[in-house]
């Protein structure tokens, strides 16, 4: 048999076998298009959007990089909304979206085999803390950092953003009635209860020594990034290990993204801007219980349609610097604008 026939084959037994367990399992797979796999050579790239309203362009950049192949929608609740919308804009063999809600999921091999044929990978919205607590350590996070070395395109909205840098706010402390960490309590306590941070999950080389936020201006997150930089930048801080490189931060408006080349060249694509930020030599107060005075923070904001390159750190941007004092942000620009 060839290579060819030998792929088709498995993908019409992972159907079958998908469909003798669908009522038994812990995952839920829903699938839109043709009903086996076909075998493409994905070009690989990262789709890194900011959340809200989809943005077509980078679902497009994911497509294409996908040619023709099949496309694995992951979550870890909701439904399959996404893939009707990606049938409607993209040209691909099949989208299928994949509900993990819990480690027995994670642990299913269908889940992992799934994620393993996929000519590209996009992790939805909703809550990276579920992310974290459910797929770390797991055959799913295995099979996606198997896919990233093979090359395959992945992208993240939201919290699927939020988990694709090598660090993550990771939202354990986070309550149900108040979701969102804001800027302001995480400035007033750096080592508040509510700001875990975790490492590792996914390993996109051009990402190491990141940690990306979302839904920014919107939100106001401005600080709370500030803060996890100031955390990630010192010696004492947690969760970087010995020897780490320097750990900057990226935040990316809603209905804007940021489409990464693996060499590191980005473009900021949609309606809103990019924030590419790093500690300047920080020096300050950083201590438990005390409002943040850290810095001086770089801040270079990008706009819609200008690149920026992450491995010089440099690019078509606006630049100007930023500091905590006592909890409050201070910045170089006009009016005191920190966005």
């Amino acid at each position: 048999m060839s290579r060819l026939h030998l792929f088709l084959a498995s993908a019409l037994l992972l159907a079958s076998a998908h469909s003798a367990l669908a009522q038994t399992t812990a995952y839920k797979y829903i699938r839109a298009g043709e009903p086996a796999n076909v075998l493409v050579q994905s070009r690989a790239g990262f789709a890194l959007m900011g959340g809200g309203t989809d943005l077509d362009e980078a679902f497009q950049f994911l497509c294409d990089r996908a040619n023709g192949g099949d496309m694995v929608v992951l979550r870890a609740r909701g439904d399959d909304e996404y893939n009707p919308y990606l049938r409607g804009i993209c040209h691909l063999n099949s989208v299928a979206t994949l509900i993990i809600p819990n480690r027995k999921a994670a642990a299913e091999p269908f889940v992992a085999e799934a994620i393993s044929q996929a000519a590209a990978i996009f992790i939805a919205g909703g809550d990276q803390s579920n992310y974290i607590n459910f797929w770390i350590n797991t055959p799913v996070q295995t099979a996606l950092n198997e896919a990233i070395k093979r090359g395959v395109p992945i992208g993240g909205t939201s919290a699927g953003l939020a988990v694709m840098g090598e660090f993550a706010y990771s939202a354990q402390g986070d309550r149900p009635d108040d979701p969102n960490l804001d800027s302001k309590t995480a400035l007033a306590d750096p080592f508040g209860p509510r700001i875990s941070l975790a490492h590792g999950f996914l390993e996109i080389p051009i990402l190491k020594g990141i940690i990306a936020d979302t839904h920014f201006a919107r939100r106001d997150r401005m600080g709370r990034l500030l803060v996890f930089l100031a955390r990630l930048n010192e010696p004492n801080g947690k969760p970087v290990p010995p020897n780490s490189q320097h750990v900057r931060g990226i935040g990316v408006e809603e209905r804007a993204a940021v489409l990464v080349e693996p060499d590191g060249k980005a473009q900021v694509v949609g309606y809103g801007h990019a924030y590419f930020i790093e500690v300047d030599r920080g020096a300050g107060v950083l201590q438990r219980g005390k409002s943040l005075t850290y810095g001086p923070f770089i801040v270079q904001k990008v706009a819609p349609g200008a690149a920026f390159y992450i491995k010089s750190w440099a690019g078509d941007a606006i630049s100007y610097r930023l500091t905590a004092e006592s909890g409050k942000i201070h910045s170089t620009q006009t009016a005191n604008e920190i966005y």
